[in-house]
C-alpha cells in the first residue's frame, strides 16, 4: 500500500515541529522540509523514527531547490498534504522597511508558498490532497512588520487562489491565522522585556498566547477528512484577538463586564 506523505516547510522551528509531530497521527511519513538541514535533521530525531519523519534541506524561495524538494517527496509515497509554513519577519515598521527587506519578506512568506505549490501540484491532484497555508493575524490587521504582514494578506489570497482554481481537481486550498505563538522568537524578546507575554495577554479574550501546539490541530483539521467540505478559508487561531478588545469594548461601553 501507498505510504502518504505530508510535507511541512520550515519544520526545524517550533510551529513546524509541532505541526509535523500532529500530522504523524494520520499520515505516513512526514518530510521535514527547512532551509537548516542540521536544525531539520535533529527536530525529526526528537519526534521518531527516521523512516517516519525525514529532514530535507531545500531554500523554498528557490526553484530549483523547491523543484529537488518535490522530487524527494515523490520517492516516500503519495503526498496527501503540502503545509507552507517557512516564514520570518524582519523590519518592524515601514520606517525601517528597506527595499531588500521587502522582497525578502515576501519572497520567503508569500512566493515560497506559490513556488512549492506549484512544485507538487500534481502529486496533490492525484491523492485530491490539501494545502494548509501558515498566515499570520499581521495579514489581516495592522500589528507590525509590515512587509511580512503584507506577504501574510498575499498568502491568504493565494490560498483562495488555490482553492478556487483547483477545487475542480479536489484539491483543498485553506490557511491558518495565528496570533501571537510562544515560540523560540518571542523568548528572545522576552529575554529583552520579561514582560512581552503580559503585555501581549491583555489584548487576547483568552488572556493566554497561542502554544504551537494549537496551530497543529488546526492544520490536522483543515487538512483531514472533517473537512472535506472546506475549502478557501482563513481559521484565526489567535486566542480571540481579530474579534475584538475586551479593554476598547470597555472603554466604549463603560460596562464592567468586559
Amino acid at each position: 500500500m501507498t505510504k502518504t506523505v505530508a510535507i511541512v516547510t520550515g519544520a526545524a522551528g517550533d510551529i513546524g515541529r509541532a505541526i509535523a509531530e500532529r500530522l504523524a497521527e494520520d499520515h505516513d511519513t512526514i518530510l521535514m522540509v527547512d532551509i537548516d538541514f542540521a536544525a531539520a535533521e535533529r527536530a525529526a530525531h526528537t519526534l521518531g523514527a527516521a523512516e517516519r519523519f525525514i529532514a530535507c534541506g531545500c531554500d523554498v524561495t528557490n526553484e530549483a531547490s523547491v523543484a529537488e524538494m518535490a522530487k524527494r517527496a515523490a520517492t516516500l509515497g503519495a503526498v496527501r498534504t503540502l503545509v507552507n509554513n517557512a516564514g520570518a519577519a524582519r523590519a518592524v515598521s515601514l520606517h525601517d522597511t528597506t527595499a531588500e527587506i521587502w522582497r525578502m519578506d515576501n519572497a520567503l512568506n508569500l512566493e515560497a508558498a506559490f513556488l512549492c505549490f506549484r512544485a507538487v501540484e500534481g502529486q496533490l491532484e492525484a491523492t485530491k490532497g490539501s494545502v494548509v497555508n501558515i498566515a499570520s493575524v499581521n495579514g489581516m490587521n495592522v500589528f507590525g512588520h509590515p512587509a511580512y504582514s503584507a506577504a501574510k494578506a498575499g498568502l491568504l489570497h493565494l490560498t483562495k487562489l488555490i482553492a478556487v482554481e483547483y477545487g475542480k481537481l479536489g484539491i483543498r486550498s485553506n490557511a491558518v491565522a495565528p496570533g501571537t505563538v510562544r515560540t523560540q522568537a518571542w523568548e528572545a524578546r522576552a529575554a529583552a522585556n520579561p514582560n512581552v507575554f503580559e503585555e501581549a495577554r491583555r489584548w487576547y479574550p483568552l488572556q493566554r498566547v497561542v502554544d504551537p501546539r494549537d496551530v497543529a490541530n488546526a492544520v490536522a483539521f483543515l487538512a483531514g477528512p472533517q473537512a472535506a467540505a472546506i475549502t478557501g478559508v482563513c481559521l484565526p487561531v489567535d486566542c480571540g484577538l481579530t474579534a475584538g478588545q475586551a479593554e476598547l469594548a470597555r472603554t466604549f461601553s463603560q460596562s464592567e463586564h468586559y
